[in-house]
C-alpha cells in the first residue's frame, strides 16, 4: 500500500531516465507545439516574472510620492531606469532601481537587487485592475500595519526575500545556491518565468524523440516520447452524466495523481526541503504541504490563510471522484475549460442544478454562479480575490454554531449566519450536508473540548475521509494521548496507512510519548518510501537510545537522519531551519553542533525567538544556568514583547530561587500571551508556591474564561479551592 501511495503523489514510470535531461527552453517548443506555446504566450505563467522594461512594468512612474505611515516613497524613472526611493534596511530613505517586475494581475510586485545575491520584494505594489474597479493605484501591501526596517516583514527582511520566498514558483528550473559561509545567494533559472518545462520536465530528450520521429509512423501510446513525465491521466477518460444524480462519473478510476503533484509545487501551501526537484519527480520527496489546520484554514476546512489550492482541492467530493485540475482549468492558457457555470456543467447537468429550483436566486445574478456558492472566494493581498477549492456546500448553520465563514452572508454583507441558516432550511426543508463532516470534531480541538480526543481519534480511524483530514485530525492531537489509550492506539495504526501524510502525521503524533514507546510503530518507517515520512521518523526517534534499536534498524535511523539533516540544509539561509537543525543536535547530545546551528540562526536574524529559547534549553541541560540566563536577556533586548523569552526566563529564575524576579517574567509571559493556557498555568502555580493563593485564584478563573476547557487549569483551580475550604 506505501508504494501505491507513492505512485500516487509522484508518478510511475522513473522520474527522470537516464541518460539525465536537460532544459531546453520554450522556444524550442514552439516549434512543434505552435497553438500551445500560443496559448501559454499569454498566460500569467508567461509574465510570473520580467525584466523591468518599458513593456513589462505596469505600474506608473512619473515621479510619484506614496506615504505609508512615517515613510514616503517616490516612485521614478532616471536615465531609463525605474527607480524607488524608500526606507532601506537601515530605514533610511536611499534610491533602489527596479530589477524585475512580479506578477501581472490584479497586482504587479517589484523586485529590487541588495547585496548578497538577494532579490527583495517592494511592500508598494501596482493595482493593475481598471481605474472603475479601484486599480490604476500604488498600494501598500500590509495597509493596517505598522512595519518599519526592524520588522520581518519589512520589504529589506527574510519575509519578502525572493530567493527562498518566492522564486521556487515563479521562474523554472531555480537553483537557489546560498552559500552559508560567505551568506550570500547565487541563484539560477533556465527561464525567468513559468515555462513549458517547468510543468512537462527537462525536453532535451523528449525534443531528440522528436526529431528522430517519423510522419505517419504509429507510436506506442505507453512510449514516454522522451519526456520526464507524462500527463496523461485525462487520456481517454469520458465523464458521463447518470440521469438520476445529475452527477457524473468518471469511466475509469483516477489510480494517480502526477498531475495534481505537478501543480502542488507551486499551488500548494508547502515547505521545500530540496532544490532538486523537477517536473515529475514525487511531491512529497521535495516538499512538506500545510495540513487543515489552524491558523491557515478554518475548522471546516475553508481557507484562511493565503493556502493556494491544493490542500482545499484534497478535502472535497471532486478530488475523491477522480477530477484533476485539467478537468476544469486549460493549463496552457490558464483559462476555464468553458466561462462561467459552463464548466461546471461538464459534469452536472444543468437542468438540475443550474436553475432556480437549486439556488434560488435570480438566473442571472450573482447567486447563480456555481461558484460563488461552492468556491466563496476569499481576498489576498488586499485586491486578488483566490476561490476556495474545497468545493463545498454552503453551511451558514456551521456559522452560527462555530463561528465558521459561510458563501452566504459573504455576500449578504448585512445579513447574519443565522438569517442564512433559515433560508437554507427553508429551500431544502433540511439543513444543509456536505462532503466535509469534520467541522465540530475540529472545533472542539481547537477549544480543547475534553471529548475531542475521542472525535479525533474516530475521524483518524475513518478510511472514508480524504487523507488530509485524517491526517489533520492526528495533527490535532495533545498531550492528552498519553491519557487517552483509544487515541494511542488510533496513531500506532495510522503509521501504517496507504497515505503518506497519514504516516506523517501519525508520526509527529508518536511525539507525545515517551521515547522508547515510539519504536515498533516508528522505525518501520525510516525506510518508508516517501521522503518526507523518513526524514520525520528520523526527528521523533532521536531521543531513542542507541542500544534500544537493533543493528538494521539503527542502520535505517542513520540513514534518514541524513536525509533530515541534508533537508535543513537545504534551507541554510533561514533561521528556523537552522534551528530545526540545532535541536535535532541537542537531542542527539551533539552539543558543539547544536550550539553553532543556534548561533547561526541568531546570527541570520537576532530577532528569531525560537533560537533563543532553544539555546536556552541546551544551557539548561548542560547545567549552564548563568548562560540560560544571558542567552534569553539578550533576547529580550531586541525582542523585548516575545512572552516566549519571558516565561524561559521566568522559569530560570524559578530555578536560581529569585522568586520575585521570576514572578515579574512569568506575569509578563501571561499577559502578553493570553491565549498560551500553559504561560498562565504556569504563572498560577509560581503564584501559589510564593505564598499568594488568592492571586492565584484570580489568575486562574481569568485564564478558564479564555480557556473553559483547560483541563491543567480546572485542576490546579479545584485543588487550590478545596484547600481554602478546609
Amino acid at each position: 500500500a506505501a508504494t501505491l501511495a507513492w505512485r500516487y503523489f509522484g508518478t510511475a514510470v522513473p522520474a527522470v531516465p537516464a541518460p539525465a535531461a536537460a532544459f531546453v527552453g520554450a522556444q524550442k517548443c514552439a516549434g512543434c507545439h505552435r497553438e500551445e506555446h500560443a496559448r501559454w504566450a499569454e498566460s500569467d505563467h508567461a509574465r510570473a516574472m520580467q525584466i523591468a522594461g518599458d513593456t513589462t512594468v505596469l505600474g506608473d512612474f512619473a515621479d510619484r510620492r506614496f506615504t505609508q505611515g512615517a515613510v514616503t516613497s517616490t516612485i521614478f524613472r532616471r536615465e531609463g531606469r525605474f527607480m524607488v526611493r524608500t526606507d532601506g534596511p537601515d530605514g533610511k530613505l536611499a534610491d533602489f532601481e527596479i530589477k524585475y517586475t512580479f506578477g501581472v494581475r490584479p497586482l504587479q510586485q517589484y523586485l529590487v537587487e541588495l547585496p548578497g545575491g538577494r532579490l527583495q520584494a517592494l511592500s508598494i505594489a501596482w493595482d493593475t485592475r481598471p481605474r472603475e474597479s479601484g486599480g490604476q493605484r500604488w498600494f501598500h501591501l500590509y495597509l493596517s500595519e505598522k512595519i518599519d526596517f526592524r520588522d520581518e516583514l519589512h520589504w529589506t527582511r527574510r519575509q519578502q526575500n525572493w530567493n527562498y520566498m518566492c522564486a521556487d514558483c515563479h521562474s523554472t528550473n531555480v537553483r537557489k545556491n546560498y552559500d552559508g559561509a560567505a551568506d550570500r545567494y547565487a541563484t539560477t533559472w533556465s527561464e525567468i518565468n513559468v515555462a513549458c518545462e517547468a510543468c512537462h520536465g527537462p525536453g532535451s530528450r523528449h525534443v531528440a524523440w522528436a526529431e528522430t520521429a517519423r510522419p505517419g509512423r504509429t507510436y506506442d501510446p505507453s512510449d514516454d516520447k522522451g519526456l520526464t513525465v507524462v500527463l496523461r491521466e485525462r487520456r481517454g477518460v469520458q465523464w458521463t452524466i447518470d440521469p438520476g444524480s445529475g452527477n457524473a462519473k468518471r469511466s475509469a478510476p483516477r489510480t494517480t495523481a502526477v498531475e495534481l503533484g505537478v501543480c502542488a509545487q507551486c499551488h500548494a501551501r508547502r515547505s521545500q526541503i530540496s532544490s532538486e526537484y523537477t517536473a515529475g519527480r514525487p511531491f512529497l520527496d521535495h516538499y512538506v504541504p500545510a495540513l487543515l489546520t489552524a491558523p491557515l484554514y478554518w475548522p471546516d476546512g475553508q481557507q484562511r490563510d493565503e493556502v493556494y489550492s491544493w490542500g482545499s482541492f484534497l478535502e472535497s467530493r471532486m478530488h475523491a471522484a477522480g477530477v484533476t485540475c485539467s478537468d476544469c482549468h486549460e493549463p496552457h492558457g490558464q483559462k476555464l475549460r468553458a466561462p462561467g457555470n459552463q464548466v461546471c456543467s461538464q459534469c452536472h447537468a444543468p437542468a438540475k442544478y443550474d436553475t432556480a429550483a437549486h439556488h434560488f436566486h435570480r438566473p442571472d445574478g450573482r447567486g447563480a454562479a456555481c461558484a460563488g456558492c461552492h468556491m466563496p472566494a476569499t481576498r489576498y493581498m488586499l485586491v486578488d480575490p483566490r476561490h476556495d477549492h474545497s468545493l463545498r456546500v454552503p453551511r451558514p448553520d456551521q456559522s452560527v454554531a462555530l463561528g465558521v465563514p459561510n458563501a452566504c452572508t459573504s455576500c449578504h454583507t448585512d445579513r447574519k449566519p443565522d438569517w442564512a441558516a433559515a433560508k437554507v432550511q427553508s429551500w431544502y426543508g433540511r439543513p444543509a450536508g456536505g462532503y466535509q463532516r469534520f467541522a465540530e470534531t475540529f472545533h472542539q480541538a481547537e477549544t480543547g473540548a475534553s471529548v475531542a480526543i475521542q472525535q479525533l481519534t474516530a475521524l483518524a480511524r475513518d478510511t472514508s475521509v480524504p487523507g488530509i483530514v485524517r491526517a489533520s485530525a492526528l495533527a490535532r492531537m495533545t498531550a492528552d494521548l498519553g491519557r487517552a489509550p483509544a487515541g494511542a492506539d488510533a496513531v500506532t495504526r495510522a503509521v501504517g496507512d496507504a497515505d503518506p501524510l497519514v504516516r506523517r502525521a501519525a508520526l509527529a503524533a508518536l511525539e507525545l510519548l515517551p521515547p522508547d514507546a515510539r519504536i515498533a510503530a516508528a522505525v518501520p518507517l525510516l525506510s518508508d518510501p516517501v521522503r518526507i515520512v523518513r526524514i520525520e521518523a528520523a526527528r521523533v526517534l532521536a531521543p531513542v537510545r542507541p542500544e534500544a534499536l537493533s543493528a538494521d534498524a539503527r542502520a535505517a535511523y542513520e540513514r534518514a537522519a541524513a536525509e533530515f539533516v541534508a533537508a535543513q540544509r537545504a534551507n541554510a539561509d533561514r533561521p528556523e531551519y537552522r534551528t530545526n537543525l540545532g535541536t535535532f543536535f541537542a537531542t542527539l547530545r551533539r552539543v558543539a553542533d547544536a550550539e553553532t546551528e543556534l548561533r547561526a540562526a541568531l546570527t541570520l536574524d537576532r530577532t528569531f525567538v525560537p533560537a533563543y529559547v532553544n539555546l536556552a534549553d541546551l544551557y539548561r541541560a548542560e547545567q549552564r544556568e548563568p548562560d540560560v540566563r544571558r542567552v534569553l536577556e539578550e533576547g529580550l533586548a531586541v525582542a523585548p514583547d516575545a512572552a516566549a523569552l519571558d516565561y524561559a526566563l521566568g522559569l530560570a529564575l524559578v530555578r536560581a530561587q529569585r522568586t520575585p524576579d521570576a514572578l515579574t517574567h512569568l506575569e509578563r509571559a501571561a499577559m502578553r500571551a493570553p491565549d498560551n493556557a500553559r504561560f498562565v498555568h504556569t504563572y498560577a502555580v509560581a503564584l501559589q508556591s510564593a505564598g499568594r493563593p488568592e492571586k492565584a485564584v484570580a489568575v486562574l478563573e481569568k485564564g478558564l474564561q479564555r480557556h473553559p476547557n483547560d483541563r491543567d487549569m480546572r485542576e490546579f483551580l479545584a485543588q487550590l479551592r478545596g484547600r481554602s475550604s478546609r
